[in-house]
């Protein structure tokens, strides 16, 4: 697939998008104050960022967040934000004068009521479900609360469903109950499905239902496929998580089709500039992928200065709310504070970036918090044994 700039990409039902992204997943609403961290930001670049040229870089930039574009790539389905800030001054007073919000975002950064616009299930792909000459099992939750129902006085019950993925293209599936025992299935029209999206085991699809009845379908990629984590990072960098923005002459997707190793990522130039315009007071753009063990750089003023006003000790318990690899639920984890340190020479003097370490029993599992309000300080808990970093 060509490149394609943002302003020919299909601007997604910001619904449907968070849908895709994950329950955890919030995104700052337009006119909301938040800071920047580059050094977040560099971590969604494609190779390291060198911002050794630049006059002016700080570690964290307070902004108001003049627009956002909910969008997903064309290459690889991985729904990703737009995000379009504006530095304040650092005498900024906190009145800023809200512009309207945009349509479906509530003032609190999340998507207003999602949960009742949007029905969503999603399911981690089997082998069986990836193979490109089988069909996909579906669970009994999805094919009775998302799909249309079946007539289970026909012999066997069959219908075909159509839905629309995140790029407006409509496919169609044969849904079946049938086997010993009997199973709900989706057969012909699925493996042009896998191989069109190149899906593989782990990944994970979306079937979503509005409130007219329309079916749509959204991916997402396993983090385990450009490489496994030793550790789960806890995105919680005193203060915070969330992600930026780039060019909005960039293009999105690699130019070269689908690439597994470069998903969810933005090409360092793109970063240093961002740092640049920011350490400037000038309005720039980022683009936010959101994924399991990837930081948010864009985080709510509020929520990084009320970190800010904790003592972070050694020792201290805290305990953190994940959301599971398909959204199913949120479990809770517990560690102890184990080092609080910043940096205290180079360009990211003093910074708050990854200050903290917390140390775990669970450690072996892929983490998507995308909220800091989950960490939470505990007065009692055991002590855990593992290090895992923390954002």
């Amino acid at each position: 697939m060509a490149l394609q700039r943002v302003s020919e990409l299909r601007s997604l039902d910001p619904y449907i998008w968070k849908a895709c992204a994950g329950n955890s997943v919030e995104i700052p609403t337009v006119g909301s104050t938040v800071y920047y961290f580059p050094q977040g930001h560099a971590e969604q670049a494609s190779s390291s960022p060198d911002f050794s040229s630049l006059a002016c870089v700080r570690h964290m930039v307070l902004c108001r967040i003049v627009s956002v574009m909910f969008l997903a790539n064309p290459d690889t389905d991985e729904v990703f934000a737009k995000i379009r800030l504006e530095p304040l001054d650092r005498s900024f007073s906190g009145m800023v004068r809200m512009p309207p919000v945009a349509a479906g975002l509530s003032q609190d950064g999340d998507v207003e009521d999602s949960e009742e616009k949007i029905l969503s299930f999603s399911k981690i792909l089997t082998p069986s479900d990836a193979n490109n000459g089988g069909g996909f099992s579906v669970p009994r939750f999805c094919a009775d609360s998302i799909f249309p129902p079946l007539n289970y006085k026909a012999e066997p019950p069959v219908q075909t469903i159509t839905v629309t993925d995140v790029h407006g293209v409509m496919w169609d599936f044969r849904h079946i109950y049938r086997g010993t025992p009997r199973r709900h299935l989706l057969t012909t029209g699925w493996s042009k499905f896998v191989n069109h999206k190149k899906l593989v085991a782990g990944d994970s699809v979306v079937f979503m239902k509005n409130q007219t009845g329309e079916l749509f379908v959204g991916v997402r990629r396993t983090a385990r496929s450009s490489g496994s984590m030793d550790c789960v990072r806890w995105n919680y960098h005193v203060g915070s998580v969330a992600s930026p923005i780039v060019k909005m002459e960039e293009g999105f997707g690699s130019g070269e089709g689908f690439s597994r190793s470069s998903r969810g990522r933005v090409p360092a130039e793109s970063v240093v500039e961002a740092a640049e315009l920011a350490g400037v007071n000038r309005p720039f753009e980022v683009v936010y992928y959101p994924r399991a063990g990837s930081p948010d750089f864009v985080v709510k003023a509020e929520a990084v200065e009320e970190s800010l006003n904790i003592i972070w000790m050694v020792g201290m318990r805290v305990k953190m709310a994940v959301e599971t690899e398909d959204s199913s639920r949120m479990t809770w984890f517990q560690g102890t504070v184990s080092s609080v340190a910043s940096p205290d020479h180079g360009p990211w003097r003093g910074s708050f970036w990854r200050m903290l370490q917390i140390q775990t029993r669970n450690c072996k599992m892929e983490i998507h918090s995308n909220s800091e309000k989950n960490l939470e300080i505990l007065t009692d808990g055991r002590n855990p044994t593992l290090i895992c970093f923390v954002l």
